[in-house]
């Protein structure tokens, strides 16, 4: 027989064009089949992470939660968190908020990985607005909000925790530095960064004798217990871009009974109110305006203080939150569609559409109350508009001939501090009643109202 020729016995070799398109269509549904249950797995996976996130979410840990506001100062903020990776040996977590920069900022956070947790905002939500998106999400048992344009330094932590935690009746602890406005700025004695930790290394060690008392922290690097945020609230964000938050701030915490401290035995540097300069002629409009809202909220805060201290001290009363401070007989509402009626130190679910004003609040303030058996909206309404009690007497908003406002629940009578605190629960939209000193006196005097934090995110 004649051999086949070497063409030939090639064809031979190959298989059919239609078994070479059923293999392909084998492949092809091999490959979607794959893919598909990839996605499938993909899917069920993201799922469980979702749910596993979830869970863990309120979970703490016995940590500090060091949260850095930042916007455009990428090379301060590459500084500053080095220092805290080679100067702190406590459990720590780093949370970066980024306010929108444009220099790079967002990518340099997600090339750090895991190191640091961050979140980049849409918009620049200024100071008060990246730290309380920042407070949300701090699992740490302590909080330090620290300032992009830090250096810190050999036991920096070390020595505010023993400072905050030598005594329960402290609220908050800061170090001293370089440059800043008040009682913290030390002079120094080096001109370049290079020369700080040396400086540093001999001046923090630990001295308790060197503890200071003060009215006022500014906000550069402030440490305190998560349960203070708890009892205090998030951040003003009536406050633009920065200035001013800080104090207001110190404020409720002192209002609270709570102390600031400076730790004299601290020192970080601080290159200094970088992000604020940068606003250049924009700067004194933004000061004056947010000084114009502080001042407009407190009038005169420390002698609110003062006297909310001394109430507090006469009653007996300690270990209260932000809720002793709010007013009763208002309609509240949180994240979710549920407005609750505040009344008796409990929220109500009110059950049906109001058509009062609704005060709008974050759910760190609105889980102050206990929860209690619903209120229909009618009665809720009812009792908004009621200007008398049971006999004829005086009952929610009341006005002095000389102006003065107070809330009068049962035999109680809080003063309303200033038009921001009337303004904010919409108590200027309620119904009032006339009354002369005379007719006020019989009543207890309780603790003020004061106006609530303004928000501007979903918290």
């Amino acid at each position: 027989m004649k051999a086949s020729s070497p063409r030939t016995r090639r064809a031979s070799a190959r298989p059919p064009a239609s078994r070479r398109a059923r293999a392909r269509g084998r492949g092809k549904t091999r490959t979607a089949t794959v893919a598909k249950r990839f996605e499938e797995g993909f899917g069920e996976g993201y799922r469980e992470g979702v749910q596993a996130g979830l869970h863990s979410f309120a979970t703490g840990f016995e940590g500090t939660s060091i949260v850095i506001p930042t916007y455009n100062q990428l090379d301060m903020l590459r500084q500053c968190i080095a220092s805290i990776m080679d100067n702190t040996d406590l459990p720590y977590e780093i949370i970066v908020v980024d306010n929108a920069s444009t220099d790079g900022t967002a990518s340099y956070l997600q090339m750090l990985g895991g190191q640091v947790r961050y979140r980049t905002l849409e918009a620049n939500k200024g100071f008060s607005g990246a730290v309380n998106v920042g407070l949300m999400m701090a699992k740490g048992s302590t909080i330090v909000l620290l300032n992009n344009d830090t250096v810190v330094a050999e036991r920096w932590l070390d020595n505010l925790l023993a400072c905050l935690n030598s005594d329960p009746r402290i609220g908050m602890v800061g170090p001293v530095t370089n440059y800043i406005s008040g009682e913290q700025q030390i002079e120094v004695p080096y001109a370049d960064i290079r020369d700080m930790p040396a400086f540093a290394r001999e001046f923090n060690r630990s001295n308790p004798a060197l503890w200071r008392r003060t009215d006022r922290l500014v906000g550069f690097c402030v440490l305190f217990r998560r349960e203070l945020f708890r009892q205090v609230g998030y951040f003003d964000e009536g406050f633009e871009l920065g200035n001013f938050e800080d104090d207001d701030f110190c404020i409720r915490v002192r209002m609270l009974g709570r102390s600031l401290v400076i730790a004299r035995d601290t020192f970080i540097h601080h290159y200094g109110s970088v992000s604020m300069k940068a606003l250049g002629d924009r700067f004194m409009l933004v000061n004056d305006r947010n000084q114009h809202y502080f001042l407009d909220k407190w009038l005169n805060p420390y002698e609110w203080i003062h006297r909310i201290l001394q109430l507090t001290d006469e009653s007996g009363r300690s270990g209260y939150d932000m809720a002793a401070l709010f007013p009763s007989g208002v309609a509240v509402k949180g994240l979710g569609a549920t407005v609750y009626w505040i009344d008796g130190g409990v929220r109500r679910p009110v059950e049906g559409v109001l058509s009062i004003p609704i005060a709008r609040l974050s759910m760190v303030d609105i889980q102050r109350w206990p929860a209690a058996e619903p209120i229909s909206a009618v009665e809720a309404e009812r009792r908004w508009l009621a200007t008398e009690g049971p006999n004829r007497e005086p009952q929610g908003l009341v006005r002095l001939p000389g102006g003065a406002i107070f809330l009068i629940r049962g035999r109680t009578a809080r003063r309303v501090i200033s038009p921001s605190a009337l303004e904010g629960w919409h108590l200027h939209e309620k119904p009032f009643r006339e009354i002369e000193p005379e007719e006020l006196a019989e009543f207890e005097e309780g603790l003020p109202v004061i106006a609530p934090p303004q928000l501007r995110q979903a918290l």
